[in-house]
């Protein structure tokens, strides 16, 4: 009786500790120990597959050196402001990162590198992809199993300061363009082939 009220004990324990009882990561367990900075001002517009964003992130200098001693990888990410959640469930935020779509775009994927001391800097030219929407900023920082233990991001806890907008992409594609160009040229070609070919057929016929 004793060991199976201890297993019911260590699970719940579990549970309560930042992790689901699924094992999932819950973000209201992560800590915020990395100061995140994004170039986009406040109300700044950019259009994707043209402007640049330039991200700087380091570990909060108020906290101990020793803080990010388990932190294996940084993954920096675009992440969806409210306004441009509402009324979306597939950029809905959730307490559960396995099932959160907050943040849908990595601009920086990297080993975090605790001896430097000093603030990395990445320069990423948002993707054509990206849609038209109001963003911000945030890092998140793993440890060796590949779990996230912290974060940093460029807005408030509300996510109302520090966003800027993207303009996506409207219309069509070049690559469509080609690809209608493509089509157009192979069905003239079969066109042709087929009247070539009945009229050789007709031809013989005679």
């Amino acid at each position: 009786m004793d060991s199976r009220l201890l297993i019911v004990s260590s699970l719940l324990l579990l549970c309560l500790s930042g992790t689901t009882c699924h094992g999932s990561v819950l973000f209201s367990s992560l800590k915020r120990t990395l100061s995140v900075h994004a170039s986009p001002k406040q109300g700044a517009k950019l259009k994707a597959g043209e402007d640049k964003i330039t991200v700087t992130w380091d570990l909060n200098n108020t906290l101990p050196a020793s803080t990010d001693d388990q932190y294996k990888k940084v993954k920096v990410k675009l992440c969806f402001a409210p306004i441009s959640q509402k009324d979306r469930a597939w950029r809905k935020t959730e307490n559960e990162m396995k099932r959160d779509k907050t943040c849908q775009f990595t601009i920086v994927d990297r080993a975090y590198d605790s001896s430097a001391k000093t603030e990395q800097r990445f320069d990423w030219v948002v993707e054509r992809d990206v849609p038209t929407a109001t963003y911000f900023v945030r890092a998140y920082a793993y440890d060796s199993a590949g779990a996230e233990v912290a974060y940093g991001q460029t807005t408030d806890t509300s996510k109302t300061s520090n966003l800027f907008d993207v303009q996506g992409i409207t219309g069509r594609h070049v690559s469509l363009d080609i690809a209608a160009a493509s089509f157009s040229a192979f069905s003239v070609l079969t066109l042709f082939g087929f009247f070539f070919n009945e009229k050789r057929k007709a031809r013989a016929g005679k």
